[in-house]
């Protein structure tokens, strides 16, 4: 189990490598693009595994920074998409790809970073589920409002889509995790899901990012460098605001760090998905997305060297301690 931990740890390098070899080989990564969709349903199903109906209480008792991050996450995003879009002038369907990745909420990878970042990683996973429940109405109300204008924009396609890939499948994990409880062998089904869940959702959201980057190879390569750094704009101004309102907000060290992760990191696998099958005739449309994935991986994992620096961690003894790891 020590070792499904440190792998699910780097998760960062698997999708640089992950793309590097989709870059050189797409044939052997296209085949999953029919997938992708169930592939998001399946992390989603993994998230409400890790999930109890307590875990809804806990948010009534963190209301103040679950409001603040989920209102940062969906006001910070969504404008700094908008704002690297302006800066870079970006053609339509790269404008509309890009804002649409600002308008997701955040990602299930954003837990591992805040993890490894010695944030509250209790505070990131209230806060990744509340913004994925939000987003089921907020992402596709906000992508017709900010970029409806450069083109139509489906917002009851988009919201069909987040019912049936992520709430459904978040829902029924949450629903069989309750039906774990009530086993005798409720202690070691979660210490396994505990540790294979993550590494399950990295190797999906590598699958995921690699399919997009083999697909969209030639569209990527003629984007050039102005769309690389808008991107990296829009997940910069995400981690550099997310961790400054916090930190105004009077956030401690670890609230801060979770905040800024938590706005920083989106669901770009969600955001590609919705391009791909919303915007299916803009070839552009998803290409932000696959590189949003890669740059918010980086960005989180410079982050988690900066702020770790010089220090052992011990917190991988405790997540096996927790985890039953003794018992197996």
């Amino acid at each position: 189990m020590r070792i499904i931990l440190l792998l699910s740890q780097w998760f960062p390098l698997w999708i640089v490598l992950g793309c590097a070899w989709a870059w050189f080989q797409p044939g052997a990564w296209t085949w999953f693009e029919p997938w992708i969709s169930r592939g998001l349903g399946v992390i989603m199903l993994g998230m409400g595994l890790t999930l109890r109906v307590s875990d809804f209480r806990d948010v009534l008792r963190q209301p103040r920074w679950i409001t603040i991050g989920v209102v940062l996450q969906f006001v910070l995003m969504p404008l700094s998409a908008v704002i690297s879009c302006k800066v870079f002038a970006l053609p339509k369907e790269l404008s509309l790809g890009l804002i649409l990745v600002g308008c997701c909420p955040g990602g299930t990878a954003s837990n591992v970073i805040c993890y490894l970042a010695r944030a509250n990683v209790a505070l990131s996973v209230l806060l990744t589920m509340c913004s994925t429940f939000v987003a089921v109405v907020l992402t596709p109300l906000l992508t017709q409002w900010l970029a409806g204008q450069l083109m139509p924009v489906d917002a009851w396609g988009l919201f069909h889509s987040m019912i049936e890939v992520v709430l459904i499948p978040l829902v029924c994990g949450v629903a069989i995790n309750a039906l774990i409880d009530r086993t005798s062998f409720r202690a070691r089904a979660h210490a396994w899901i505990g540790a294979a869940g993550p590494l399950v959702s990295v190797a999906l959201i590598v699958l995921v990012v690699g399919s997009i980057v083999a697909g969209r190879r030639t569209e990527i390569a003629s984007a050039g460098p102005v769309l690389f750094l808008a991107v990296f704009t829009l997940h910069a101004l995400g981690f550099g605001l997310g961790y400054l309102f916090a930190y105004l907000l009077k956030g401690d060290r670890a609230q801060c760090r979770t905040v800024s992760v938590e706005v920083g990191m989106q669901n770009s696998g969600l955001g590609a998905s919705l391009a791909k099958k919303h915007f299916a005739d803009l070839a552009m449309a998803p290409v932000p997305a696959a590189i949003s994935a890669v740059f918010h991986s980086l960005i989180g994992s410079f982050l988690v060297w900066w702020w770790n620096r010089g220090r052992k961690s011990s917190q991988e003894q405790s997540a096996l301690v927790e985890m039953g790891e003794e018992g197996m």
